[in-house]
């Protein structure tokens, strides 16, 4: 699970507005995974590798769009003749927090599990500061990641259950067929993070909403259990 005070989600350009999803995407999972094992960022295979992993995302807590407003100043032109003053908006999401599942063979899941649990380089949701609020919970379950996303416990507090924001349902994002009722393309899929060469294909994500039921709710902090 991820608990995020702050995140930037997906790959904003970069330019006068940087923008972030509303969810964990795809590229920021295996950025996230690929930071945890160890992979470089030209590593076409490893990158590959991870992106084949079917992905699943629940939205425990939707957090608040947030924007910081920065400036520059003294940056040089392109022409060379002067400076100026740089201005740049940078939305972030705060409060967020996620389900996020994996579905492959275990011998490639056990392996990423051990990562995040001692990551080779430090974890962090888009920008360096932005660091998990605690550690990341990961663990390998044996049943099919429709169903885990049903059923695993609810990771906000109980309390909150009688928000009117609960009565429809927990978000979940997943990916899927592109021929599936309300498919949608997403761009996210990373091929390479280099910092020259930074590309991306697409995949279809199914979205929708599970209720959240009496049994997905626990007290204490939720395990992988």
């Amino acid at each position: 699970m991820l608990r995020r005070p702050h995140a930037v989600l997906g790959d904003p350009l970069p330019g006068i507005i940087r923008d972030t999803a509303r969810e964990p995407t795809k590229s920021g999972v295996v950025g996230l995974l690929a930071a945890a094992s160890g992979a470089e960022r030209d590593d076409k295979k490893r990158i590959a590798e991870l992106a084949a992993l079917r992905l699943g995302v629940r939205v425990d807590r939707e957090g608040l769009l947030e924007r910081d407003y920065q400036t520059a100043q003294n940056v040089p032109t392109t022409l060379g003749s002067g400076h100026r003053t740089v201005v740049s908006e940078r939305y972030y999401l705060a409060d967020a927090l996620f389900l996020v599942l994996l579905e492959g063979p275990e011998t490639r899941l056990a392996p990423l599990r051990d990562a995040i649990n001692t990551p080779r380089w430090p974890l962090c949701f888009g920008r360096r500061a932005f660091v998990p609020a605690r550690p990341l919970v990961c663990c390998l379950r044996n049943e099919p990641l429709d169903h885990v996303i049903r059923t695993h416990p609810w990771l906000e507090h109980p309390e909150r259950v009688h928000e009117p924001a609960f009565d429809v349902g927990l978000r979940t994002i997943l990916d899927g067929p592109a021929d599936a009722v309300g498919a949608e393309l997403r761009h996210d899929v990373p091929i390479s993070f280099a910092q020259d060469d930074r590309r991306f294909a697409a995949r279809t994500v199914v979205t929708g909403d599970t209720p959240l039921t009496p049994h997905m709710i626990t007290t204490g902090v939720p395990s992988c259990s």
